[in-house]
């Protein structure tokens, strides 16, 4: 059984000791290995290779292992990935036992401590030896002890170079001219080095670059002005020594989403330009940045992280635009010489958790519009010339935890209650306060007010308040009465509202904290456990408004897990649809990461297929094609119309969720591709396989075939598993059972049993449930499976250039529920090109 063995998955499974070798020595035929997220220590097997003569991928990351690279992996000479990053092998880059590796396409080698030749000032040795793998498409060799200059052979590294990662390292020197041959680079990461010289001008004209990382090294001169062409969505060139002003140009990258060029020494004022763009983040802090915040910039309501222009000498009013920021997580204008008040407008940016307006020269008093700010959590107004009383709108603010009103002009009762209670004197100094209570080390409110209370007029005073209060307090709870009844009614007369408003929040993404999720959990508790796979965990919980949700856990060992989080959050918040799962929202911290989903409560299609401690499943004929069709229907959104092209890569049942009125939900997209398209365009699948780095993609069973000859992900793989679930959904049986023979797979059983004896391959729940229905069902129902069956087949054929697209498979599920559901109108006869019956045939020659 060894011996036939192809794929090995033990990943995550906190396996320990040494490696199993003499397992894989029994397993000639081995070409896949994953025992990656474990505690494995020692050495790899220095015989490994001359046993695995089949071996493509290598999978050992998030280990104890050390030593390096063995010398037998030469004799793999069909070994594509090798991915050994967060352990701890240390040594000089393996260069001569890689140069011969000629069909490697991925290197992983970060997170441990690697040198260069000569005492680590050599890295000629390394690349020149790699610049003869053609194939090679990413190189990761961040976090290690790489000392040296590039040298000019980066250049001759091949047109399939896609990805290269060299951060965290203690490389010296410029970067090579030569650099701009790779015109296949899409990810690019220098940053933490030791690098100085100008930024070549021919980086940015790489057509295919996406992201560029070059910070914290000693880069100097101006920024090159970017061509217009320029593709660029994430430039970070930031805690460097760049001076000049900053390039208009940016203004007209339509990619561009993050933008940081802090900790330099830029100067003179912002381009009106940067208004134009679509930018999730812009940091220009801690830099020489003159003028006024331009009215453009300051109404981009793109903005969705931070937006921080702190510690320049910027000046001039706040303009009110900043209102329309109401994405923004933070804002920081601090430590400049913005002067005049602060614009009521600022109510508007009602997700902002940060505001920083400190050490500025802003007047007058706190706008009442602050109160709006409910998820607020740090208020710093500090070091300003603000005056008057403060507004008690800020008691509103719940979630406000740090609020500094320090050497201002403020004066008057400092308000109760709140935030109110958690001032410290440091926080509320240099003003003119008094207190209602005694504490904050301010004086009494009490001795001013006595004198007025105990006097004649004083009485008249308190009883004209009383009763002007007493009225108003009377109209306000009528009109407040009559309010809520007329919202009552409302909702009393449909949902639509209710919808509404959910979708408007839901879109927000509200802030959560990792408290909140510990208590929704109860502490993780193992009891909320719901399931588990190779990125971490799901837990089950209950929000404190009473909502129930699913908290997907990462692991955060594994570089891929950090990865895997970010790429789920980019997809996720990019999609809307009805048989798609949404975010609610996610916590990330530099060591806790987390999605916050909707629960499904009828769990995955994993467990309605294959129940516990029952024989078969219990889905019925209509329940499998309306789940089929939602699958098909979710799949042909991300595949094209979708903002932008995502393939999911990892299709099965258990990424399939079931809500509350069994309507299916394609979910878990830690490795989905999602490909920036340029804006108005449409790509085909040919951008696809440019778009993402070329690996093997998905689960055993339901990955393509292509992917194993090394082709890159595509929207005809996701077509390829989708059939394997059809097949699945119809035969109630796995793709990976060994029931079907040697070299046998589902879809070839599939194609040789049924046309003789359809009951052989259909599931034993969905024989019964068609016998026993009267004749004239009967024959529809058995229609129908052999519809399936045949949309299953084409789906999962070998050459992907022959199967249908999702949009065609969709509309062929969409006829079949139409039929089922009595249209005698519908017809199979389109879109995938079969040869299937339509409604009135009978299909007694099948079964």
């Amino acid at each position: 059984m060894l011996a036939k063995l192809e794929f090995i998955d033990l990943s995550d499974n906190e396996l320990h000791g040494r490696l199993p070798v003499i397992l894989l020595y029994n397993c000639t035929k081995l070409r896949y290995v994953d025992l990656s997220t474990n505690l494995f220590t020692g050495h790899i097997p220095s015989q490994l290779g001359y046993h695995l003569p089949l071996l493509t991928n290598l999978l050992l990351y998030s280990n104890q292992l050390i030593g390096g690279i063995p010398e037998s992996l030469t004799n793999t000479r069909l070994l594509e990935e090798i991915d050994i990053e967060n352990n701890s092998f240390s040594g000089v880059l393996p260069s001569k036992i890689l140069m011969q590796m000629s069909s490697l396409r991925r290197l992983h080698l970060s997170y441990n401590n690697f040198s260069g030749d000569d005492r680590n000032s050599n890295l000629v040795p390394f690349f020149d030896a790699i610049s003869n793998l053609t194939h090679l498409e990413e190189l990761e060799l961040a976090s290690n002890l790489l000392g040296g200059e590039l040298p000019a052979s980066i250049g001759l590294l091949g047109v399939n170079l896609s990805e290269i990662d060299l951060g965290y390292n203690l490389i010296q020197g410029t970067i090579p001219p030569n650099l701009s041959k790779l015109v296949n680079l899409k990810w690019l990461d220098l940053s933490n080095n030791l690098l100085h010289g100008s930024i070549p001008s021919e980086l940015l004209l790489l057509p295919n670059l996406l992201r560029v990382w070059l910070s914290d090294n000693s880069f100097s001169g101006e920024i090159p002005s970017p061509p217009a062409r320029c593709q660029i969505g994430l430039l970070d060139l930031s805690k460097n020594n760049l001076s000049g002003p900053i390039p208009s140009a940016f203004g007209n990258l339509t990619q561009l989403r993050q933008l940081k060029l802090s900790e330099n020494q830029l100067n003179g004022t912002i381009p009106l330009s940067l208004g134009s763009t679509k930018l999730e983040l812009l940091d220009l802090s801690y830099n020489r940045l003159t003028g006024a915040i331009p009215a453009e910039v300051a109404s981009l309501n793109s903005l969705l992280l931070y937006f921080n222009l702190s510690h320049n000498l910027l000046e001039g009013q706040l303009p009110t635009e900043l209102g329309q920021m109401n994405k923004v997580g933070e804002i920081d204008l601090s430590t400049n010489k913005f002067s005049g008040e602060i614009p009521e407008s600022l109510g508007g940016c009602v997700v902002v958790e940060l505001l920083n307006l400190s050490h500025n020269n802003l007047q007058g008093q706190i706008p009442q519009s602050i109160g709006n700010l409910l998820s607020i959590k740090t208020l710093d107004l500090s070091f300003n010339h603000l005056s008057g009383p403060i507004t008690y709108s800020l008691q509103h603010c719940s979630s406000l935890t740090i609020l500094d009103l320090s050497f201002n002009n403020f004066s008057g009762a400092l308000p109760e209650g709140g935030i109110f209670n958690l001032l410290t004197s440091d926080r509320i100094k240099g003003n003119h306060f008094c207190a209602v209570l005694p504490g904050h080390g301010i004086p009494s409110c009490h001795s001013k007010r006595t004198s007025l209370m105990h006097s004649r007029r004083g009485l008249i005073l308190l009883v004209g308040i009383v009763s002007v209060s007493a009225f108003l307090a009377t109209v306000i709870c009528g009109t407040v009465y009559m309010i809520m009844r007329k919202r009552s009614s409302k909702r009393h007369k449909g949902d639509d509202a209710s919808k509404n408003l959910s979708m408007s929040i839901t879109s927000g993404f509200p802030r959560i904290t990792y408290r909140e999720l510990v208590e929704a959990t109860e502490g993780f508790e193992k009891s909320r456990l719901v399931g588990s796979g190779s990125f971490g965990k799901v837990y089950r919980g209950v929000l404190g408004d009473g909502t129930a949700v699913a908290i997907k856990v990462l692991q955060l060992q594994s570089g891929n897990s950090t990865r895997s989080f970010k790429r789920e959050c980019e997809v996720l918040k990019n999609i809307r649809h009805r048989n798609l799962m949404r975010i609610i929202t996610a916590c990330s911290l530099p060591d806790f990461k987390a999605l916050v989903l909707p629960f499904m409560a009828n769990g995955s299609l994993e467990s309605h297929l294959y129940p516990k401690g029952e024989p078969s499943s219990r889905l019925s004929l209509a329940e499998r094609v309306n789940i089929c069709s939602d699958v098909a229907e979710g799949l042909a959104y991300l595949h094209h119309h979708s903002p932008a092209m995502v393939v999911h890569c990892d299709l099965k049942p258990s990424n399939i969720l079931l809500n509350d009125d069994m309507t299916a939900l394609v979910s878990d997209f830690g490795i989905a591709k999602l490909v920036m398209t340029v804006e108005g365009s449409a790509e085909t699948a040919a951008a696809t396989a440019n778009s993402t780095a070329n690996i093997l993609c998905g689960s055993i069973g339901y990955v393509a075939p292509e992917y194993g000859y090394g082709r890159s992900a595509s929207t005809k793989g996701d077509v390829y598993s989708f059939g394997i679930l059809v097949l699945e959904m119809v035969t109630g049986k796995r793709p990976t059972d060994d029931m079907f023979g040697e070299g046998v797979s589902l879809q070839r059983w599939v194609r040789k049993e049924y046309r003789s004896k359809m009951e052989t391959v259909v599931d034993a729940p969905l024989t019964r449930e068609v016998s026993d229905q009267s004749l004239e069902v009967r024959k529809m129902w058995e229609t129908a499976l052999v519809e399936l069956l045949e949309l299953g087949l084409v789906c999962a054929l070998e050459n992907p250039d022959n199967r249908p697209t999702m949009l065609g498979a969709a509309d062929d599920l969409d006829r079949l529920k139409k039929y089922l559901a009595g249209d005698a109108t519908a017809t199979f006869t389109s879109s995938i090109g079969l040869s299937s019956a339509s409604v009135g045939a009978s299909s007694s020659d099948y079964w």
